[in-house]
């Protein structure tokens, strides 16, 4: 057996274990195991290159905990892995880290230790429809981190306001031997029930090697849920600067839910570069937590400055959550 699929094996009998085991060995800690199931059959054409793929759109599994030490202070942990379901290649991981960490939480708020994504990522809430696909905000932005070595607070609740600090130890691989800082205000509820409204801002000082910004704006209005986000990230060492927008909307229509979505990045250094992305979709609920799902993908790279060729992905799939 290679070493990959000894991995594999081992944190899965793990992660079985632990929840099989987890209830009566530490009885009034609130477990929670959950996943997702995510694969589609993808048509890719990269610079006239095209193929046929099977691919595994961030299929994870994880466990929470929550242990109730008094009236005003909880241990609480997530542990979580992607695991790549249909890549089958003996030269790359089929499990990869995701968000895994420790920490306390009560009326002072939250402080997590460990492998966590920054608050510029977390501050974007649900606005990118096609997070985990080939349209993921990450592709033309920066930003999207999730750091190894990380202290994260969040603050309780003001009102529909709240805020959280991420710090970024200088021990961390990605970060060249500086800490870094990542900090955001947030308005409202994500998901748009609890509130009409979402917004937030978030800053990054020296987080990968990275200066960045995004204020992101959601709401509901006649039916459809709208968002918007508008990026800016700089080079630390070079003062290299990227700019741009996402606008993203959905509507539901009895089992069906349409999807758009555009990005764009320019670059103001050297010969101005834009890149956009344009995708539609449509999601169709088989039932509470599964969906068949379909997009297409096609980014503008703006050859003749960038050298990059224009790219396209064509997806039908399936995803389950449990």
């Amino acid at each position: 057996m290679n070493l990959t699929n000894t991995n594999l094996v081992k944190t899965s009998m793990a992660l079985a274990l632990a929840v099989t085991f987890a209830a009566p060995v530490m009885a009034g800690d609130e477990i929670n195991f959950y996943g997702k199931a995510n694969v589609g059959l993808q048509m890719s054409d990269e610079g006239g290159e095209s193929e046929t793929e099977v691919k595994s759109n961030a299929s994870r599994l994880g466990v929470t905990g929550d242990l109730k030490v008094n009236d005003s202070l909880s241990v609480v942990y997530k542990a979580e892995v992607q695991l790549e379901m249909a890549d089958d290649s003996d030269d790359k991981d089929n499990i990869k880290g995701r968000n895994q960490y420790i920490g306390l939480k009560g009326n002072f708020g939250a402080v997590l230790l460990g492998r966590n994504d920054t608050m510029l990522k977390q501050s974007q809430g649900k606005i990118d429809l096609f997070s985990d696909y080939e349209a993921d905000i990450k592709n033309l932005w920066k930003g999207e981190n999730r750091m190894g070595e990380t202290v994260t607070y969040i603050s309780p609740k003001f009102g529909d306001f709240y805020a959280g600090v991420s710090y970024v130890a200088e021990g961390d691989d990605d970060q060249g031997g500086d800490a870094g800082v990542s900090t955001a205000i947030f308005y409202g509820d994500s998901k748009l029930k609890k509130s009409a409204w979402y917004a937030s801002v978030a800053l990054d000082s020296e987080v990968d090697g990275e200066d960045a910004m995004r204020l992101n704006v959601a709401t509901k209005l006649a039916g459809f849920k709208l968002g918007f986000i508008a990026h800016s990230q700089e080079v630390v060492e070079t003062g290299d600067e990227t700019t741009g927008f996402l606008v993203s909307a959905a509507y539901k229509i009895n089992d069906f839910t349409l999807k758009g979505q555009v990005q764009t990045s320019e670059d103001d250094f050297g010969d101005e570069a834009e890149k956009t992305a344009f995708t539609a979709g449509v999601d169709y609920s088989l039932a509470k937590n599964a969906k068949i799902f379909a997009f297409y993908t096609a980014f503008d790279l703006d050859e003749d400055v960038t050298g990059d060729e224009d790219e396209s992905y064509l997806s039908t799939g399936i995803e389950y959550k449990f």
